[in-house]
């Protein structure tokens, strides 16, 4: 069976990753800024997605409270600050701190090296992506793949949690390619092995 996944978050990440999920058989409802809904859908889920600004997430917490206890928490941001500039990096990450401020949650880091674009289908122009996962937590992290395999990503273990480091930094490299560089946001990373 399916888990039940709550996403915070209905913009175009969150109603993605909703559409995606839906599509591949899973049971996901993707809330915006509304507290009460948010953890209600994230007390009956067994999963939450973080669909949100880097700088909502304390928000959240505080809105899901005791909601995340337990299960997998996964963080879909990218730790930029009002610059688009990496907010924390190399010796700590977005993913690691959210870690620190819900202890009872099982964080892994995935889906926020691919634009909204091909969060629904796990590809760009007919070619799969690859979705790096990154996690301490062993089943939350093989949930976490199984759900972007299910959405037709090239899911893989990226290893543990601390490699969020990298994750968060090669997500400022693609959105630098796509908006800086005027490549446009039709474009995934690709791991070829």
């Amino acid at each position: 069976m399916k888990p039940r996944i709550a996403i915070a978050g209905d913009g175009n990440v969150g109603t993605a990753l909703q559409k995606g999920l839906t599509r591949a058989g899973y049971q996901a409802t993707a809330v915006g800024k509304e507290p009460t809904k948010l953890r209600e859908a994230a007390l009956s889920a067994q999963v939450i997605i973080l669909a949100i600004p880097f700088g909502a997430v304390d928000d959240t917490l505080r809105e899901l409270g005791t909601a995340a206890d337990g299960k997998v928490l996964v963080d879909a941001t990218n730790a930029l600050d009002k610059q688009m500039k990496l907010a924390v990096g190399l010796t700590t990450s977005g993913a690691e701190e959210l870690q620190k401020k819900a202890p009872k949650a099982k964080v892994v880091k995935a889906f926020n090296t691919a634009f909204a674009g091909t969060m629904a289908t796990g590809a760009v122009k007919g070619e799969k992506i690859t979705l790096f996962v990154a996690g301490d937590d062993k089943a939350a992290k093989e949930s976490v793949i199984a759900m972007g395999k299910d959405i037709g990503f090239d899911a893989i273990d990226g290893g543990p949690l601390q490699n969020a480091r990298w994750l968060e930094a090669m997500a400022v490299q693609i959105i630098q390619l796509a908006y800086g560089s005027g490549m446009g946001a039709e474009m995934g990373f690709r791991l070829i092995r």
